[in-house]
């Protein structure tokens, strides 16, 4: 009977301690999603910053050298 309690007492131990950890992540990832649901990444940059990339205005690429193109820039 000893040992049925003692095996009840360590499975409530053990749901406990997966019951804060798992409340403790989830908060944690409340926070970091908080952190970052504020950052700008699309802002228009600021300082000396250049456009390093263009469109091509060509309009009278065929469907085949614009499949070379998309194969060569990954674009």
């Amino acid at each position: 009977m000893v040992s049925f309690f003692k095996i009840a007492f360590q499975t409530i131990k053990v749901f406990i301690i997966f019951t804060g950890c798992t409340i403790l992540f989830y908060y944690g990832i409340m926070w970091v999603g908080q952190e970052y649901q504020n950052y700008h990444r699309y802002d228009v940059p600021e300082g000396a910053a250049l456009k390093v990339s263009s469109e091509v205005k060509n309009e009278n690429l065929t469907w085949l050298n614009r499949l070379i193109l998309f194969y060569l820039n990954g674009e």
